[in-house]
């Protein structure tokens, strides 16, 4: 455990060691950007003789501005990466979003967004194969996991993570039959601990097997002020045809919408033919995939002035 939290510190003080340092850098290029300075971002002298075009202050200037981009870029870059740190590893659930339940998030008008989400993993062959296509597609998803499947398939797991998706809380084992609170509390608390144990992610987000929230699972989650998400596309891939599932979603894709699919808990070979074109025809509609962390995000945020 003491590796694992060692790991985790290094990983966060890298990220913020790295912007620090290209803010400071950036910062050295500055007085550059004035025109006032007789110095480019590297440290060579201008003469700021008009008649000396060796080197011309001109180019000087623009070589300044083009290092002042490159560094602003780096800089928003690896910002980006925190706030993406953020969302996989410390999420903070909004307060409008603890203890309810959801299908959906309103998002702004402009935002033409849903989420992509997969159930009952991580599963050999097809968690990888569902990994590739949205890499492909420079897409991020929300895996709700089974905890014993994260137990017995950890290196799954950790890659899912690594590729930057959110990892949530689909109970232990399944289930579907009425729980104390007692029972409850180990389906749900024990699939917390073992994804934070072997990825480093915390889990705020619960997903009841079924969908069933009067059995005692979701009633728990709840209380301990988790977000308990459902969704407002089903794909129903795990009764249906690959081209059945395109239609499904497509049926019923919103902006802010949440999509079901699986990517474990049996052969899966029809969600990942049906992926690719799901993909396909939702960016073809003008949509963009975010994951349910961002959806949330978003709805906090106000809607811009038309």
């Amino acid at each position: 455990m003491a590796q694992h939290h060692s790991l985790i510190w290094q990983r966060r003080t890298l990220f913020a060691i790295a912007i620090a340092a290209a803010s400071f850098t950036f910062g050295l290029l500055i007085p550059a950007l004035k025109g006032n300075s007789p110095k480019t971002a590297n440290g060579i002298q201008i003469k700021l003789d008009l008649n000396n075009q060796d080197p011309d202050p001109i180019q000087a200037k623009s070589l300044a501005l083009s290092d002042a981009k490159v560094f602003q870029n780096l800089v928003a870059n690896l910002e980006r990466l925190e706030q993406e740190q953020k969302r996989i590893y410390d999420f903070s659930l909004p307060q409008a979003f603890q203890g309810k339940t959801i299908k959906s998030v309103q998002v702004p008008a402009e935002r033409k967004v849903i989420a992509l989400t997969f159930d009952d993993g991580p599963w050999p062959g097809t968690t990888n194969d569902i990994l590739y296509i949205l890499k492909k597609n420079n897409i991020k998803a929300t895996f709700f996991f089974l905890g014993r499947n994260v137990q017995n398939f950890p290196e799954l797991a950790k890659i899912v993570v690594n590729h930057g998706h959110v990892l949530a809380n689909h109970t232990w084992s399944h289930p579907y039959r009425q729980h104390s609170e007692a029972a409850a509390a180990s389906e749900i608390n024990r699939t917390t601990e073992i994804i934070y144990k072997l990825t480093g992610a915390k889990s705020v987000l619960f997903r009841p097997p079924g969908g069933y929230l009067t059995n005692g699972l979701a009633t728990y989650a709840a209380k301990q002020n988790q977000s308990v998400v459902m969704w407002s596309a089903d794909s129903q891939d795990y009764r249906t045809s690959s081209a059945n599932m395109v239609r499904n979603v497509l049926r019923d894709a919103s902006p802010g919408g949440i999509v079901l699919m699986h990517d474990g808990g049996g052969d899966r070979r029809k969600t990942v033919n049906a992926l690719p074109v799901i993909i396909d025809k939702l960016k073809a509609q003008g949509y963009e995939f975010v994951t349910v962390p961002e959806l949330m995000e978003m709805q906090k945020q106000p809607v811009a002035n038309r």
